[in-house]
């Protein structure tokens, strides 16, 4: 609300201001009022650029005040080594000067802005080259914070940066927390409260990012864009978004990946004591799991459901899933 009373100050005091000068520059009431049409134009558009300049990244608005300045020395240079000898006092000339100004400048602008998207300052030499391995920022997604093993992921002292917490997964969180589905209410309250706990740690930075697309309706697609805006990377579990981020370039953690990479390596011929808990999909199939939850698939095991038996692993089969282990009776 303050912002909103601060921009409407700001209309009302330019109004005033040019109604005042224009008042005691002409004394006549045609000029005060024109005068403060004029100062409200230019408080619309001081409050448009506001508007405009807080939805952009800081890198944007650098290379975009970079490349005004560079338009307006053009400009400065061509007037005065072209039109110097045509640029008096004369309102025309005056009006040519500033038109030349506002062309380049603005073309600057224009070009500094879109074209500093696509410089990677970090690999400039006098800059440092950028470390390897994975980004400095890490974007979670929702379903890695409903998910909740960041939380103790992050104790470990595994990762480190920052983390970035977009408004736009904020809100999708708070959503599925208001929702009438009880299950997806108590998902999403979850989010809520990982977020609370990763808060609470000391050790850990959270940066949560007003940055929004508002042409992209998808959140999948804005944590895309926004992690190529950052130079972030993205941790989540969602496999979809982990590929469509990947296709991009972009640097993914995968917490299901990481779940798999560390489970305990089993190799053919060991020996395991399982408990067979169900069928399986196969006839004569038993099924049972290890202690990390890794499913053990027991040939002729169907008939000691229930009993925990000695068996001798014979294949080891790898999914996107994770990890299935095949077996027979010893």
């Amino acid at each position: 609300m303050s912002l909103v009373v601060t921009r409407f100050l700001l209309i009302l005091f330019s109004c005033y201001c040019g109604w005042f000068i224009a008042l005691k520059g002409f004394r006549s009431i045609e000029a005060a009022i024109i005068g403060s049409l004029l100062g409200l134009l230019y408080a619309l558009i001081a409050v448009f650029l506001d508007v405009r300049i807080r939805k952009m990244p800081l890198k944007t608005i650098i290379f975009g005040a970079i490349g005004t300045v560079i338009g307006l020395i053009i400009a400065n240079l061509f007037a005065y080594s072209f039109l110097s000898y045509q640029l008096d006092r004369t309102y025309p000339n005056f009006l040519i000067y500033l038109s030349i100004n506002g062309f380049f400048g603005y073309l600057g602008l224009a070009i500094g802005a879109k074209k500093g998207e696509d410089l990677d300052i970090t690999n400039w030499p006098f800059l440092g080259k950028k470390a390897s391995g994975a980004a400095t920022l890490k974007i979670l997604d929702t379903s890695v914070i409903i998910d909740g093993r960041i939380a103790d992921i992050w104790d470990t002292g595994f990762l480190e940066g920052a983390i970035v917490l977009p408004q736009f997964v904020l809100r999708e969180l708070a959503g599925i927390a208001d929702s009438s589905d009880s299950i997806k209410r108590t998902r999403g309250r979850r989010g809520l409260d990982i977020i609370n706990k990763l808060q609470k740690q000391s050790d850990i930075s959270i940066k949560i990012v007003d940055q929004d697309f508002p042409k992209i309706q998808n959140v999948d697609d804005k944590i895309v864009a926004l992690a190529k805006h950052m130079d972030a990377a993205i941790i989540t579990n969602d496999y979809n978004l982990n590929q469509i981020a990947e296709i991009q370039g972009i640097t993914v953690l995968n917490i299901n990946q990481l779940a798999t990479a560390i489970k305990p390596l089993v190799l053919p011929g060991e020996s395991l004591t399982v408990l067979i808990q169900r069928e399986g999909k196969e006839p004569r199939q038993g099924v049972g799991n290890l202690e990390d939850g890794t499913p053990v698939i027991v040939e002729n095991g169907r008939k000691y459901m229930g009993k925990k038996m000695s068996v001798s692993v014979t294949s080891v089969l790898q999914t996107t899933a994770g990890r299935m282990i095949f077996t027979e009776i010893k």
